[in-house]
């Protein structure tokens, strides 16, 4: 929203980091992250249909909000994941997986490329978006384990899926997984 403010930062980031619209940014990209809450994928997927027609869509969001304590709560009914419901706004061409929600970001800053190393979780229905979560979970120092399809995905959203927020090294990751009777 603020074209100095994006500057600045991607100038503080280093070479190579640069500003850009977020039309231009999809554009450039082979794979989009969808950093925001589910609540905003409902206003803005629809705007981007037609740039996120074959992009490899990673979405990390979790069906949390506050209440008016502070107190996190559960923002979608018993059942339904955000999973389902950004991947219900996507172009049929998108690929689309849930990725990079299951950790808090001092939890990702502190965990990268410990040995062993711990363990991301994802779900998908989709070749294309498996295997670029995979790429990019180990890049970021993190060690891949698909949960199942998308509709897995509330496995590992907060505030209640029993995978979110968990730390687990491989072999731990797949026991959990094999235990609730999902392929990993």
């Amino acid at each position: 929203k603020d074209t100095a403010h994006a500057e600045s930062l991607a100038k503080e980031l280093g070479p190579n980091a640069s500003a850009a619209s977020v039309e231009d940014a999809i554009a450039g990209a082979d794979a989009v992250v969808l950093a925001i809450w589910v609540d905003q994928s409902r206003e803005l997927v629809p705007l981007l249909t037609r740039q996120l027609e074959n992009k490899v869509v990673i979405d990390p969001s979790n069906p949390i909000g506050f209440d008016e304590s502070g107190q996190v709560i559960r923002t979608l009914p018993e059942g339904q994941s955000s999973g389902s419901v950004v991947a219900g706004l996507l172009p049929a061409g998108a690929h689309y997986v849930k990725a990079f929600g299951t950790l808090g970001a001092g939890q990702l800053a502190t965990g990268a490329n410990n040995e062993p190393r711990i363990v991301l979780f994802y779900a998908t229905d989709d070749d294309a978006a498996e295997a670029t979560a995979q790429r990019l979970i180990r890049a970021a120092g993190f060690e891949p384990l698909k949960v199942g399809g998308v509709s897995d995905a509330g496995r590992i959203e907060g505030p209640d899926g029993e995978l979110q927020g968990q730390i687990f090294d491989l072999d731990e990751a797949r026991a959990v997984v094999a235990t609730e009777g999902v392929q990993a």
